[in-house]
């Protein structure tokens, strides 16, 4: 895991366990005082709430004490390896795209991060730039050259 996608989770089990977790043992109190509870609607969506969040902390608590963090200094270099973002050129098309290889809980394609088990970032790794890189898509094969691999 990448030391960035380290403290996002951590923030976030902080975040739920601060404030959300507090707000939703409220919310279950107010709840509670409308009376009978086998027909209070607002009481089993509460309960059912706090089921959600205690289940997501559980998982990040699980994620953070699993976690390998590797180290910026560890980062570098020509080829590509877990946390380089590397733009690749479609050789069709000429489309480029900047992605960043990082873990599994830390994909998130929305911003160009996608994880190393993933056929692109496998398909990539220990390339350089110049390399020709066939991705095995649903589409069909793909090709790519890299056409820059950095580390910020």
């Amino acid at each position: 895991m990448t030391p960035e996608g380290h403290a996002a989770l951590v923030d976030e089990l902080k975040q739920l366990k601060t404030v959300e977790r507090p707000k939703i043992s409220q919310e279950i109190g107010v709840a509670r005082e409308h009376g009978d509870l086998k027909e209070n609607a607002e009481y089993h969506a509460a309960r059912e709430k706090q089921g959600i969040i205690e289940g997501r902390i559980g998982h990040l608590e699980g994620m953070i004490s699993r976690a390998e963090v590797v180290p910026r200094s560890q980062m570098t270099g020509e080829r590509v390896k877990f946390g380089a973002w590397v733009t690749l050129e479609d050789t069709d098309s000429g489309e480029t795209k900047r992605l960043r290889i990082v873990g599994t809980e830390e994909a998130d394609i929305k911003q160009n991060t996608i994880s190393v088990t993933s056929p692109m970032a496998r398909a990539c790794i220990n390339r350089e730039e110049g390399d020709e890189v066939r991705v095995n898509a649903p589409g069909g094969t793909r090709l790519y050259e890299v056409v820059a691999v950095e580390w910020e």
